[in-house]
């Protein structure tokens, strides 16, 4: 064991503990040598497992095994979906300039910061905001979209506040807009319909990086009207390390929705090279089985305790805020982030993790900035956004967990002085 002293750890939105039967899958898995990519025994068992794992997923995503890429985690596969897309498009023939791109100005790190890279070639970038709830909703993307527009992202479920976005909605909005262009343009009138919906060469793609929506809603992708979704095993109790696009299939290169970022010998369907890691698959594919099966239970368990922490907090410490819509049904059910006025964020974190609670102040993958971007998008005061705590429960969090977690956490706040100008 890491720690002696027994923790409370609520950072599940950060980073998920690995479930003992993934783990086994992986040490077991990790003993197959052989390049899954080799015609040899050693090979041949090393596809099997790879096969078996794609396949089980993809039974679990509601998508064809052949629509799944693998990748070394969320970050590059939301990289090979933006970027990808957009070296596509520049392939195909368009300047950047002539292109248009949309996002949710509360996405993850790495999906903002491919768009500012976009934005840096040349391509024009639109970020549209929620509302105060942390809603992104179907007419504000609507209203964002061009005749121009090639490439919409917009998260599953927003990874701190954990507000749930209606991705049908806008998916409709988009298709929609698609139709709409494709109606009025000249330029394609020699272009059947059927076929700008088959190449997608024209269209507008929609991305999502789906967090830990899955955790607590049914993925069945394509039901959700996205073309390109992003999945992390480090989110979904599987060993970090490997993540996955789920992504349409269409046959030839005019017909492709990304080109590949890395390059090499032409693993994952040629979109995405590199040996694939057979363990690390595996371990994702068990992992994903087991939660699918929770999903249900453990979403009504979390919801219960997330609610009564919310309500003791707003009963015992004056002032506090709490960030986002965590109604059911508008959130994900695990995460609570909150806004307290007059502490400093990473003070608060580091004195309750000296008291053996882990708890977050904004996304673990943006530590330059010294507020939350996603806030500080809800609007309201300029504090909220410097006063967060992001409190995510799991698998193991009790009752009694969270009532240490209340106490300590009043205790905590009670003497500390104001700390900052308001």
């Amino acid at each position: 064991m890491w720690f002696a002293k027994k923790r409370v750890y609520m950072d599940y939105a950060g980073a998920t503990p690995p479930l003992p039967e993934a783990v086994r899958v992986f040490r077991d898995a990790a003993e197959i040598y052989g390049n899954p990519g080799a015609i040899h025994a050693e090979g041949v068992v090393a596809r099997t497992v790879l096969d078996a794992s794609r396949a089980s997923l993809a039974r679990e995503l509601g998508v064809k095994a052949r629509e799944i890429v693998f990748t070394s985690g969320a970050t590059e596969a939301n990289n090979l979906a933006i970027l990808g897309r957009f070296k596509r498009v520049v392939l195909s023939g368009r300047k950047p300039q002539e292109t248009h791109w949309v996002v949710s100005a509360i996405e993850h790190p790495s999906v903002l910061e491919c768009f500012r890279h976009i934005a840096e070639m040349g391509g024009n970038v639109t970020e549209v905001n929620p509302d105060g709830r942390g809603m992104v909703s179907a007419e504000t993307v609507a209203r964002a979209l061009k005749p121009e527009t090639v490439f919409v992202s917009v998260g599953w479920a927003n990874h701190e506040i954990g507000v749930v976005q209606p991705l049908s909605k806008i998916a409709r909005a988009i298709r929609e807009h698609e139709d709409h262009v494709n109606q009025n343009s000249t330029s394609q009138t020699s272009v059947r319909k059927s076929d700008l919906w088959n190449t997608r060469k024209y269209g507008v793609i929609f991305h999502s990086d789906a967090g830990q929506a899955p955790l607590y809603i049914s993925p069945q992708v394509h039901t959700l009207g996205v073309d390109l979704m992003t999945f992390d095993a480090g989110k979904l109790y599987a060993p970090r390390g490997t993540g996955l696009l789920v992504g349409k299939r269409h046959r030839g290169k005019e017909g492709a929705l990304l080109a590949p970022t890395i390059l090499g010998s032409g693993q994952e369907f040629g979109v995405r090279a590199g040996t694939e890691n057979v363990a690390l698959v595996a371990a994702f594919s068990e992992a994903f089985a087991i939660i699918s099966k929770e999903r249900e239970q453990e979403s009504r368990r979390v919801q219960k305790l997330r609610d009564e922490l919310a309500r003791k907090l707003i009963a015992r410490i004056p002032g506090l805020v709490i960030n986002g819509d965590s109604r059911q049904g508008e959130a994900l059910p695990h995460v609570l982030n909150v806004s307290i006025p007059n502490i400093q964020s990473e003070y608060l974190a580091l004195q309750l993790d000296q008291a053996s609670i882990a708890v977050s102040t904004k996304s673990a993958c943006k530590n330059v900035e010294q507020f939350s971007h996603v806030v500080r998008a809800l609007g309201g005061e300029a504090w909220r956004a410097e006063s967060t705590i992001r409190i995510s429960l799991g698998r193991d969090i009790t009752a009694r967990d969270i009532q240490k977690t209340i106490d300590v956490l009043v205790a905590l706040i009670t003497p500390i002085p104001n700390q900052r100008n308001n």
